[in-house]
């Protein structure tokens, strides 16, 4: 038999769930907020803009060419003005050549 602790509810269906705070919300609905909510690009997505390979897009990222923002699944997602940015320094470069 489950004991429930006074912190935590124990519902009809017998599982345990921990106290929700009406302030809060509940903790696993409650969509994560990010200070800038700037939209970010995959890989691939990076990719397609540059016409390369996603891996290439990786190693750039590696090697400090491009910044990267990690998911909680470690994958890399990146700043679409910052890759926007890049891509007009980029198109100046080619055209002043």
């Amino acid at each position: 038999m489950v004991r429930a602790s006074p912190d935590y509810n124990l519902e009809v269906t017998g599982r345990l769930e921990p106290p929700k705070h009406p302030e809060k919300g509940d903790p696993m609905t409650t969509p994560r907020q990010r200070p800038e909510s700037e939209p970010l690009l995959t890989p691939s997505e990076v990719a397609t803009l540059f016409r390369v390979d996603p891996k290439t897009v990786t190693r750039w990222a590696k090697a400090g060419k491009l910044t990267s923002i990690r998911t909680l699944g470690g994958h890399r997602r990146y700043r679409e003005s910052e890759v926007r940015s890049l891509l007009e320094g980029n198109t100046l470069a080619t055209t002043e050549v």
